[in-house]
């Protein structure tokens, strides 16, 4: 019998492989790789990844939980991309929690977390300037989540996080537009300097507008990529021309 040390050890392992295929097939869905309709087979995905397919399943069905795909009983997994309300409905929880966790963080930072908000807002700026599109969605996660420990306040920051987690394939994707990189740079200043003033009500309002403005730049998106859930045509467009649409639309929606 397996010691439960070594148990645990499997586990977190398995859980990384997950999560690693999760990304990769949520960026991929967001890129038209996969069109929607497209069906995902467990077999061919573990053997692609080179992994068994326990992992794979298991982000399969963080897949559905985001709403990109569909299992289908007797049939398997289908990409099928959320509809405009249901995108919406996810970016307005998304907004009222950030903004929340950001009018706590006004009230309540610590000297240490204003240090490190400081400190992660200057390592984007680096990244902006280097045009380093992986390394700033690093810093952006470092930086909200920063806010969410600063409001002090565990149970908001941990269902703020999960919420994040289930909408993190649309955030990514914003920064595949181009200057996107620098707009998000900007209205996190715009953040920061609201919070370390103690702005309670401005931090919350701007934070809100920027999570609602990704909401808005994903609905967008979604209908650059092609037909929605039950929709079997696989779109003709490329990723790169996906990406090319949304420049020209970035003034609209400038997530």
């Amino acid at each position: 019998m397996a010691s439960a040390p070594a148990s645990r050890s499997r586990s977190r392992k398995t859980a990384t492989q997950s999560e690693r295929i999760r990304q990769k097939l949520a960026d991929d869905i967001l890129l038209g790789v996969y069109p929607p309709g497209a069906r995902l087979d467990e077999t061919t995905l573990a053997a692609q990844f080179r992994l068994s397919r326990t992992p794979v399943r298991e982000a399969l069905r963080e897949l559905v939980s985001a709403g990109l795909i569909d299992l289908r009983p007797h049939r398997g997994a289908y990409v099928s991309l959320p509809s405009d309300a249901a995108i919406a409905e996810m970016f307005e929880v998304m907004g009222e929690l950030e903004a929340s966790c950001a009018r706590f963080a006004a009230q309540r930072i610590s000297p240490s977390e204003r240090v490190s908000l400081s400190k992660v807002h200057k390592q984007a700026a680096d990244a902006v300037h280097a045009n380093e599109i992986d390394a700033y969605r690093k810093l952006n996660f470092d930086f909200h989540d920063v806010i969410y420990r600063a409001s002090h306040n565990a149970f908001l920051a941990t269902t703020a996080q999960a919420v994040r987690q289930r909408i993190a394939p649309f955030r990514r994707a914003q920064f595949e537009v181009p200057n996107r990189l620098q707009k998000s740079h900007d209205e996190h200043g715009a953040i920061v300097e609201a919070i370390l003033a103690g702005k309670s009500s401005e931090a919350a309002d701007i934070i809100r507008h920027h999570v609602n403005v990704v909401g808005l730049a994903t609905r967008h998106y979604v209908h650059e990529l092609g037909p929605y859930p039950d929709g079997a045509q696989e779109t003709k467009r490329s990723a790169r021309d996906h990406q090319a649409g949304l420049s020209e639309g970035s003034d609209t929606f400038p997530a």
